[in-house]
Order: structure tokens, then C-alpha cells, then sequence
């Protein structure tokens, strides 16, 4: 990778994922888009990007003389499931877009696919890299879609394209975006602004987690990693570690004692919840290109609570 452009630069993983791309490639070689503008200063190059309009993508990727593309644009599983045609629509159409102009340009690829790619007859413990996956929400059926289109131009093309199946990514820097996992990235703000928090999520739901530092280095670890010995190529089961509510809030309660957790439970986003892994086996990434976490749960809530701090003061 030396000249990168990354779409859907402005969403959750996107705004951190640039940042980090620039502090390895350098500012000037890393294009950041999005549907919309940035709110202030940004850190490189930036251009506004619909991603369902395949030709003006074309454009920036030639202009810019990328040998990368990053297709992190995409409607999350709740906010799909809300929508689920204007999800097909711009998931499905700006992963072909995007593909397309990697086969145009000969580009190394990577989108990421989910944890949603999985459905409830899928195995719920230690879900196997290779299984079955019959996902019931939009989302789901867009990432397994997406997963076996990634194939389809490795095979068909030779375009190299990468992938990994996220679980749910916990951040300090963007406010959730319409996941089913944003709750455990909300208990931190509100234990620290209101020193409690109502869960959506049912107690005892059990769900894949990551810290993003860990998620961010899994993307540039996979990107770099030999190609000959990349034997599934996209979609990597990864995870770091896998919790329920209340074990959230106890390891948010040993920083704050009096912290405090109920429940009201939204039945749209249990559903999907529910039709997902309890923990899913990682063994193929760390196999293949030696994929590793380093933060589990206790150091996430440390270093969550103390970033989260300081970037609420200093709003």
C-alpha cells in the first residue's frame, strides 16, 4: 500500500482508520471521502465521495493515483433494518462500484463484513470460520453477499481483496452510528455523564467485542500480510473478546463504584442480537496472518473511561 483512498472516511471505523493511515503512509498518500463534509480541519487530502455513483469514484481514484482502495461506507444493522431497500442499495451498490474500480485500476482491496454475516442457525459458540451463514436482517444478507463478491473478483479478476468479519467495535472518538453493539460504546458516556445507563440490550446477551486499536492494526496487519499464505482471503473471523451487559457495567464499576445498569430492551435490535454469535473462533486469522488483540475487556474500560474523560472536558 502506498497511495490509499478510503470511503466512508467520516464513519466510525473510517475516522480513526485515516489517522492511522497517515501516521504509517504518510498525510499526503492516504484520500479520505465521504457522502459529507468534515466539521472542521482535516489531517489530508479529503474529497466529497456519493459512493453509489461509480464514475465520479473512478475519477478520484485516478486522480489521486491510488494503487488501495478502503470501502468502509455502509448503513449499519439497525439503521438498515429501518430502511432495508436504501441499504441494498447504497451497501450493495458502493461495494460493486468499488470493486469495480479496483478491477479497473488493478488495486489491492479491502471492505470489512460482520459478525452479521451470520444468522440463528449458525453455531452460537466458537462459530468456525467456515459455517453456515443465513443471516435474517438486510445487513446480514448484504455482508455475506459482500463476502462471496470479494471472492468472486479475487477468483474471476485477480484483484486482490482482503476482508475481515468485525464483531462489535468500541471507540472513544465517534459516537455510535446505528449498530446493535453501539450500547457498549454508550455505557461509557453516560457512566460518565450520568453515572448510569439503560441497556437496549437484554442481560445475558453475549456478543463479540473489540477495542478499535486493535481492529485498526487488524486492517493494516491483513493488508501487509504475504498473499500466498492468505488461504480464506476475505472475511476473517476476528474478536478480541466476548461480554453480556452486566459484565460491562461490573468492569465499568471498578473504576466507577457507583455506577448503576438497567434495562429496556429495544425488541428491533435484540432480534438481531440474538440471531448473532455468542464468541467466534479466530484461529484461521491468526493462523494465516497472525492476527492478535491486545486489549480484553478491563483494559478497553481503563483506557475508555480515561480518554473518554478528557474528550468531554475539553468539549
Amino acid at each position: 500500500m502506498k497511495k490509499i483512498i478510503v470511503t466512508g472516511a467520516l464513519g466510525q471505523i473510517g475516522s480513526e482508520l485515516i489517522e492511522k493511515l497517515r501516521s504509517e503512509y504518510g498525510a499526503e498518500n492516504v484520500l479520505a471521502t465521504d457522502i459529507r463534509k468534515p466539521d472542521g480541519a482535516t489531517s489530508g487530502p479529503f474529497e466529497l465521495l456519493d459512493v453509489t455513483d461509480g464514475k465520479q469514484m473512478l475519477e478520484l481514484a485516478k486522480k489521486f493515483g491510488a494503487d488501495t482502495i478502503m470501502h468502509m461506507a455502509a448503513l449499519l444493522s439497525a439503521k438498515a433494518e429501518e430502511n432495508p431497500l436504501f441499504a441494498w442499495n447504497l451497501n450493495m451498490g458502493g461495494l460493486m462500484n468499488a470493486l469495480e474500480v479496483a478491477r479497473e485500476m488493478d488495486m489491492q482491496f479491502f471492505t470489512p463484513s460482520s459478525i452479521g454475516a451470520f444468522g440463528p442457525s449458525t453455531p452460537k459458540q466458537n462459530t468456525p470460520q467456515d459455517t453456515l451463514q443465513r443471516p435474517t436482517t438486510m445487513y446480514g444478507v448484504n455482508k455475506v453477499a459482500g463476502e462471496l463478491l470479494c471472492d468472486y473478483y479475487y477468483h474471476k479478476f485477480g484483484i486482490d481483496t482482503r476482508g475481515v468479519r468485525f464483531p462489535g467495535l468500541i471507540s472513544y472518538v465517534a459516537q455510535p452510528g446505528g449498530g446493535t453493539t453501539d450500547y457498549a460504546v454508550d455505557i461509557y458516556y453516560k457512566a460518565i455523564e450520568e453515572g448510569k445507563y439503560t441497556s437496549f440490550i437484554a442481560e445475558g446477551t453475549y456478543m463479540d467485542m473489540m477495542y478499535m486499536p486493535d481492529a485498526l492494526q487488524a486492517i493494516v496487519d491483513l493488508m501487509e500480510a504475504d498473499p500466498s499464505k492468505l488461504v480464506h482471503r476475505n472475511a476473517f473471523n476476528v474478536t478480541a473478546m466476548s461480554f453480556e451487559p452486566s459484565q460491562i457495567a461490573a468492569s465499568i464499576q471498578k473504576c466507577i463504584p457507583d455506577f448503576q445498569m438497567a434495562y429496556e430492551v429495544d425488541p428491533v435490535r435484540q432480534a438481531i442480537a440474538n440471531s448473532w454469535p455468542d464468541n467466534i473462533d479466530p484461529s484461521a486469522a491468526i493462523e494465516e496472518w497472525g492476527f492478535k488483540a491486545n486489549y480484553d475487556l478491563d483494559a478497553m474500560t481503563e483506557d475508555m473511561l480515561a480518554k473518554l474523560k478528557k474528550k468531554l472536558k475539553a468539549s
